[in-house]
């Protein structure tokens, strides 16, 4: 889930620059050193919005360099259990397989598949696949999973997902469905004129 919250960072700056640019460079540092990253606390950072306060800087003994505490606000990423995400494939073994949500590493245990889906390892690439064939799960796929559990250290998060439930799986028809359904709100929206119409055909369509 997405949040935008205000975080605190620490920028140690060296003395080359001090000049008519410093609080640019200490934004331009600010950026490079916490988007991308993960706090585990509060998740992954995905962009900094605002910058709030940019503190006194304060003079390291014996060093020169000098320590700037900004305040900003940013728009992070934190996975909780329970939650459906979409995610790509990256790889596929007997054990189960491995997908990426964004910066987010997430497992998925043969256990954790629907028993219908089988591994295939002489097929390249290596796949999962239903017994009547009309579902395939290889690297590079994208799936909708549910997230099971979390491991949160001080500079990641590890999950562990699962296939087993309701519109889970493979994305391609819900994607196709999600598409059609939303070009027709589209369309009611844009043409209130025939929404009566248009509803009790979309009743037979969807």
């Amino acid at each position: 889930m997405f949040y935008h919250i205000s975080l605190e960072h620490e920028i140690l700056l060296h003395p080359r620059y001090f000049g008519p640019q410093l609080l640019d460079t200490v934004k331009q540092k600010l950026y490079t050193e916490v988007e991308g990253t993960c706090t585990g606390k509060y998740g992954f950072v995905v962009a900094v919005t605002t910058i709030d306060n940019i503190g006194a800087g304060i003079i390291q003994p014996g060093q020169g360099f000098v320590v700037y505490p900004v305040k900003y606000k940013a728009i992070v990423f934190r996975p909780f259990k329970g939650e459906v995400l979409d995610a790509i494939v990256t790889q596929v073994n007997k054990v189960g397989m491995f997908a990426e949500i964004g910066p987010l590493s997430c497992f998925i245990s043969h256990h954790s598949i629907p028993a219908d889906m089988q591994f295939c390892p002489n097929i390249n690439p290596p796949c999962y696949k239903s017994k009547e064939e009309d579902v395939i799960i290889q690297p590079d796929d994208e799936i909708r999973l549910k997230i099971v559990g979390t491991r949160v250290d001080a500079t990641g998060i590890f999950a562990i997902g699962t296939l087993m439930d309701d519109y889970l799986g493979a994305c391609l028809l819900y994607c196709l469905f999600t598409t059609l359904y939303c070009s027709k709100i589209y369309i009611l929206v844009s043409q209130d004129s025939c929404v009566a119409e248009y509803i009790n055909a979309l009743s037979f369509t969807i």
